[in-house]
């Protein structure tokens, strides 16, 4: 016979949607109640499993981790309530992770594609120019539909963050990966960069701290999200702190990035720029921090409900997954409060079960 577990308490279907009666039965949700009754009863307020949209699993400080490495970042995810994950970029093969009842669920983009030397040591397929399209064709290939460019990063010859790649080749790059069925995401720190971006048509920009008022009508128009890392962006300060030396101009540019860190992202909910949340754990993020993110991008200005979206239902419904629906997997979380009026609750689970399988 297949388990059947019940969730007795409010199922919220969406940010503004509620109803009662959901049960997992074999791995797979229903709103009809069974004939039999239920090998456990879990109690809470249900939410789909949440979204970490920018995560590196099999990534550490100094590169690629041995597998039990990886799967302790993989565990401290699930514990926290994450059961979906886009992998932003690994130097480490993941695939062996997929498609079992032991991890979150996880979708590749292969390895970062960075300009040779312009990037951190260990992370990235570094290409020059001319090597940039074949390079996305090969992660395209590789990947799960997604593939990562590093925008931009420090120029040392200039002293200050500047584009990796001619804005003809990452066009071409970006129309390779459609070609390839592969959407694109790219690493952008600086202002002009996201220009290059949206002229190229990107599909998703990471960090996205350059964010000007001239920018946002082409995101909102273009329908390109945003995925603003804030828990990674407050490393700022100690970036620009240990650059000031050798590259004041870096320094100094990093620190207005940060200090108008939470406005921007006000400014882009405001303007109808689709969000979505990401801790960007993996090299000096730790993992397991979703609720951090969530809380961050609230603390911005994101109203709760819109903040528990960015990695929730419309998370799902953007990479392609299904939430708290008929025939779903059960992927979900469960909260002793109403995370909506109660923020703080999400730092603490009080069940996480994954496939019909309970983890907590």
């Amino acid at each position: 016979m297949p388990e059947i577990i019940e969730l007795s308490g409010p199922v919220l279907t969406g940010p503004g949607s509620e109803r009662r009666g959901l049960w997992s039965v074999g791995g797979l949700l229903t709103f009809t109640r069974p004939q039999q009754a239920p090998d456990r009863v879990l109690d809470g307020w249900v939410l789909p499993g949440f979204v970490d949209a920018h995560c590196h699993i099999g990534l550490g400080p100094g590169g690629p981790v041995d597998a039990a490495a990886a799967e302790d970042q993989a565990r401290a995810d699930l514990d926290s309530g994450t059961l979906l994950i886009r992998d932003a970029g690994s130097p480490a093969d993941t695939r062996w992770m997929q498609g079992g009842r032991d991890f979150p669920v996880l979708i590749r983009a292969g390895r970062h594609i960075a300009r040779t030397r312009r990037y951190l040591r260990g992370f990235a397929d570094e290409v020059e120019p001319e090597n940039l399209v074949e390079a996305v064709r090969k992660q395209a290939r590789d990947g799960d539909g997604w593939v990562k460019l590093v925008g931009d990063w420090i120029d040392r010859g200039a002293g200050d963050l500047a584009p990796s790649f001619p804005a003809a080749v990452v066009r071409d790059a970006v129309q390779a990966a459609h070609d390839e069925g592969a959407r694109v995401t790219a690493h952008c720190f600086a202002e002009d960069t996201l220009d290059q971006m949206l002229d190229a048509g990107i599909d998703c920009i990471e960090h996205a701290t350059g964010l000007l008022p001239r920018h946002l009508p082409r995101f909102a128009e273009q329908g390109v999200p945003i995925v603003p890392t804030l828990i990674n962006i407050a490393t700022f300060p100690a970036i620009a702190a240990q650059a000031q030396p050798r590259f004041p101009r870096y320094a100094a540019h990093m620190l207005a990035l940060w200090e108008r860190r939470m406005e921007r992202v006000a400014e882009a909910y405001d303007a109808g720029v689709r969000i979505f949340a990401g801790t960007d754990a993996g090299s000096v993020i730790s993992h397991g921090r979703i609720a951090d993110e969530i809380l961050a991008l609230h603390t911005a200005g994101l109203p709760m409900t819109a903040a528990l979206d960015a990695a929730c239902w419309s998370a799902r419904e953007w990479l392609g997954a299904d939430s708290l629906q008929e025939g779903a997997r059960a992927d979900v979380v469960l909260f002793a409060e109403d995370p909506r009026t109660t923020p703080m609750t999400i730092s603490e689970p009080a069940h996480v079960v994954l496939g019909g399988r309970v983890i907590r």
